[in-house]
């Protein structure tokens, strides 16, 4: 895991793609028991280095119930977005992950990581990536997020983006933050506490 983590974080594959100098970020050890699968980092991620470190990641530590040091141990999280680098903005938010990134680097990964209690998933690429069952019966997100109570049967999760973005959407679903959340908090709990 240690030279794979290293190959990532001096990866230059997609440089001639992104709007700036490749900067992979992400986080994890072979014991990581939580995955946080995520699509790729920010503008401000990439300037600060550390993933999820904005006001998403507030939302993201608050939906989960933890705190940051929590949240950045790599034995309790694992943060892997589809793309480990800023891929840019478009007129509506940032750019999509670079597929090159996930199809190189994404199932050796997985491979290493043979503790996980728990995936969660966020947004279409990663949902796409983790739950291609899901996603080719549900071609939008709100109806697989529904589905949170036989995902979480596998261990598994769909979460919206926690970005400021989506407050929209959480105005229309009330009932993510009412039934979802708490038993998500529940859980992210119990393997906290399970490995403490």
């Amino acid at each position: 895991m240690n030279k794979l983590l290293a190959d990532i974080r001096q990866c230059r594959l997609c440089q001639s793609q992104l709007p700036q100098e490749a900067k992979p970020i992400l986080q994890a050890v072979s014991n990581s028991k939580i995955l946080i699968a995520g699509q790729a980092p920010g503008l401000a991620t990439h300037n600060k280095g550390i993933p999820f470190d904005d006001k998403s990641g507030d939302r993201l530590r608050l939906w989960l119930g933890v705190d940051k040091t929590q949240f950045y141990s790599p034995e309790l999280f694992a943060i892997i977005p589809m793309g480990f680098c800023f891929p840019g903005s478009g007129k509506s938010g940032d750019l999509p992950p670079i597929p090159k990134c996930a199809d190189t680097w994404r199932q050796p990964l997985m491979t290493e990581l043979k503790h996980l209690q728990l995936t969660i998933v966020i947004g279409q690429y990663a949902i796409k990536w983790h739950l291609p069952e899901v996603i080719q019966q549900q071609r939008t997100i709100t109806p697989i997020i529904k589905q949170w109570q036989q995902l979480l049967e596998k261990d598994i999760i769909a979460l919206p983006h926690p970005s400021p973005r989506n407050n929209i959407w959480l105005k229309k679903n009330p009932w993510f933050e009412v039934e979802v959340l708490p038993l998500l908090k529940n859980k992210v709990s119990d393997i906290i506490s399970s490995n403490s």
